[in-house]
């Protein structure tokens, strides 16, 4: 018996438009769904985040992040946290009130906190000490005033401040609308003190302050005038 030509290659553009179907309904490898093949790996994009954010971040936050459904969000992280538990990693992934976050581990908090103390004394410049000292005795006082009590320009410097936790914002001028610097109870605490009236006498540390001020006082007058 004879075959139709035109039968036999339906036959086939039937066959191969099923095995076409077949692999799209195949799952993509590595638990990804097919709609999710470009996204990334979850879990080290879990990291990812996790390492960059400066405050916890919940199961809702993370997953618009990555791109991914709250659930496999919360099981990835859990498997994270039991793997750096089984591997002795330093560090710790740990679910808090507010969301998930690293921690370093409580059996290192002495290498740490050692860490922690040491490089601060070392970071904190000579610039950034005068800086502070100017803030702490002349505060609330605007930058301006600092760099022209200094001769230089403090901007970055006073960043670094307020980024450490020794300096803050304390409102502006009335008259130029300038921010106003103060220091912080954590100030305080490093320097030891219960408040500011126990800073030692300004004069024996900065004796020529009082010269600066009055330049500085004279300079505005004839400003003004």
């Amino acid at each position: 018996m004879s075959t139709d030509p035109a039968a036999e290659n339906g036959d086939h553009l039937a066959d191969e438009t099923t095995g076409v179907q077949a692999m799209s309904s195949e799952p993509a490898a590595d638990g990804q769904t097919a709609g999710s093949a470009s996204r990334p790996p979850l879990k080290p994009a879990l990291e990812a985040v996790l390492m960059v954010a400066d405050e916890p971040l919940d199961q809702v936050a993370l997953a618009q992040a990555v791109a991914a459904p709250p659930d496999e969000v919360t099981a990835a992280l859990e498997e994270l946290s039991a793997e750096y538990s089984e591997q002795g990693r330093g560090f710790d992934l740990r679910r808090t009130g507010g969301g998930w976050r690293f921690y370093s581990r409580p059996e290192y908090a002495d290498v740490v906190e050692q860490y922690v103390r040491d490089g601060q004394q070392a970071r904190l410049t000579q610039a950034a000490l005068e800086t502070l000292a100017v803030v702490a005795y002349r505060q609330p006082v605007s930058r301006a005033r600092v760099s022209a009590i200094r001769g230089v320009n403090v901007d970055g410097v006073v960043r670094t401040l307020v980024s450490r936790g020794l300096v803050e914002e304390a409102g502006s001028d009335p008259e130029s609308g300038a921010h106003l610097y103060r220091t912080t109870s954590y100030f305080l605490e490093r320097m030891g003190l219960t408040s500011l009236a126990e800073l030692p006498e300004i004069a024996p540390f900065l004796p020529e302050m009082a010269e600066i001020e009055g330049e500085l006082a004279l300079s505005d007058l004839t400003d003004d005038g």
